[in-house]
Order: structure tokens, then sequence, then C-alpha cells
């Protein structure tokens, strides 16, 4: 948890920072390539996570990594290397993402649904998160099987559950009382 609360920490300075310099876009951009690339990449993840590689040479295979990278996300790196944090240099990445997001009054909704969804579902997905939120609203499709029909919305801390699964569940219970 610490880590997650230090990230939070540091994604807001950043997010400041930008702001003030006018580049919060293009650190965005950073962020979101930084997040994608250390999440999808064991070897680099596990390279910023080694405690025994020195935080000199991390910081300059992040400079080289990220070369095309805002000035602001570099002193981010930086700052990482003072205080010995590169470990949690991902989660700052994703904190980041939903900080901006929100400020631009956009917002996350996870939809999982048992198959990819249709343009049906889609709508129906679309209409129920327009009951929940007014925020503009990036869908994010996860494919879960285990659902077996209908679809399970999260935005923010809110869920809205339709899977057949969980009705199968709720007779269940109904059943057994």
């Amino acid at each position: 948890m610490a880590g997650t609360r230090a990230a939070i920490r540091y994604s807001k300075a950043i997010l400041d920072l930008a702001n003030s310099k006018g580049v919060a876009e293009v650190v965005s951009d950073d962020m979101k390539t930084i997040a994608t690339t250390i999440n999808g990449n064991l070897e680099l993840s596990t390279f910023i996570q080694n405690p025994t590689i020195k935080v000199e040479v991390k910081e300059k295979a992040l400079l080289e990594v990220f070369a095309g990278s805002n000035a602001v996300t570099k002193g981010l790196f930086h700052l990482l290397f003072e205080n010995k944090r590169f470990e949690i240099l991902g989660a700052i990445a994703v904190e980041y993402g939903k900080l901006s997001d929100l400020a631009n009054g956009k917002e996350l909704a996870q939809v999982t649904t048992a198959f990819p969804m249709d343009a049906a579902l889609e709508a129906q997905v679309l209409a129920k998160i327009a009951t929940l939120s007014d925020k503009k609203i990036t869908l994010e499709n996860i494919v879960d099987p285990a659902i077996i029909g209908g679809f399970i919305l999260r935005i923010g801390d809110k869920q809205y559950n339709a899977s057949v699964y969980n009705r199968l569940q709720v007779l269940k219970r109904e059943f057994s009382n």
C-alpha cells in the first residue's frame, strides 16, 4: 500500500508541474507509454524492481528507453533516482493517467463480457453508463467467459453487475434459504 500512496503523491506533483508548464497532455502521453511499456515488458519491469541494480544505471536506461519523453517526464526519472524509488514508476504512470483523465472530465469504464462486445451490447452498456456518470467515458472491454452472459460494468468505485453468473448466484442463494 505504501507504494500506491507514494505513487499517487508523485503523480499529483508531476501533474501539477506539467499543468504549470502547459505540457500536461504531452506528459500524459509519456505516462501512457511508460505504463504500457513497463506492464507489457517483464524484462524492463524486473530490471526496475531489482534492488541490486544501481539507481544510476536505472536512470540512464530509462532515459535511453524513453528518450523522446518531455523534460517533465525526464525530471521524474531524476526525482526517482534521487529518492531511490524506481520500483513505483509503473504505478506513478498509471495514477497520472487516472488523475489526468479526472481533471479532463474523462473516466474509464471497464466492461466485462463473456465474449467481445457487439454494437447492440455496447449501446446497452453506454445507456447504463449515462445513468451512472456524466463524464466522457472510455470503454475498456475485458472478456471473461466465466460470467456466462450479460455484462459487469465498473466506473470508478461503482459497479453494476448484469451478468448471468451473478443472477445464477442470486437464485442459488434464494433457493437455499
